[in-house]
């Protein structure tokens, strides 16, 4: 059986290259060396913040690319890339819209940082996990930044208790995509990872049968369709697996990285 040429590989983060743990297998090293001696980029493509990433990934941050914030932001050696951001007119409705839900949490995502009104010390925690670089506010819409995402947080479920109301009133003016149990988020009607990795194909010159994604939620499904080898994780939500032309084992079994793995057999 012939090999595939591969020249670009993208991963999802939580659920997919991290363990359940959301901890990264020490080995990812060893096999990004041999991607890279191989003349293959990888991205790591996730809802997380750029400086949360490039902190994950820190011995590799200034070779690796990153496809962050659900792919309205792309980084390569502490340069931007490609960008999607929303409009500041926009940002309110949207902010308020969140507000008004009961018990949700709100991370405001801008360029140069994420910002937060909540106090709360179980959000505080949670968001600590994706956002490096995060500043605590009054009112999030006094801030002046470049926005690409406003991230909502429910910890009894984004699916059933957030998705309704949000996509009712932005469903059709925005991308509204649940990303996690208890996290959705609302981007630039054009913003995807997919639509991140479509502009590297243009830009880097490879090509939609020279791609490789790994993905395990929603927010990975433009990912998953602009790649020809597409692989949901065996621990992926349900409604996602039938985007994905392949089934990688679990992110407990470092399922991304065996399939690396076999490119080199």
């Amino acid at each position: 059986m012939t090999k595939p040429d591969i020249k670009f590989i993208a991963s999802d983060m939580d659920g997919t290259l991290l363990d359940e743990n959301s901890q990264l297998d020490p080995k990812f090293y060893e096999v990004y060396e041999k991607l890279e001696a191989n003349g293959i980029m990888f991205a790591a493509a996730s809802g997380r913040q750029y400086y949360s990433l490039a902190e994950t990934f820190a011995p590799l941050k200034d070779r690796m690319f990153f496809i962050a914030e659900n792919g309205t932001l792309v980084m390569h050696k502490g340069q931007e890339l490609y960008s999607c951001t929303i409009e500041r007119s926009e940002i309110d409705a949207i902010v308020n819209t969140a507000r008004s839900i009961d018990s949700a949490h709100l991370v405001l995502c801008g360029k140069r940082s994420a910002y937060i009104e909540t106090q709360d010390p179980q959000a505080l925690d949670e968001f600590a996990k994706y956002y490096h670089r995060c500043e605590s506010v009054e009112d999030v819409l006094t801030v002046e930044d470049d926005f690409i995402k406003v991230a909502i947080c429910h910890f009894g479920g984004t699916e059933s208790l957030v998705f309704p109301t949000i996509n009712q009133y932005f469903g059709e003016t925005h991308q509204v995509v649940v990303s996690g149990k208890i996290w959705l988020d609302v981007m630039n009607a054009k913003a995807s990872k997919g639509a991140a990795i479509h502009h590297l194909q243009n830009t880097l010159g490879f090509s939609y049968e020279q791609t490789m994604s790994f993905g395990d939620y929603f927010n990975d499904v433009e990912m998953l369709q602009q790649s020809y080898h597409s692989y949901a994780v065996e621990n992926a939500h349900e409604g996602v697996k039938k985007y994905a032309r392949f089934t990688a084992p679990s992110n407990k079994e470092s399922g991304v990285l065996q399939v690396i793995e076999n490119l080199f057999k």
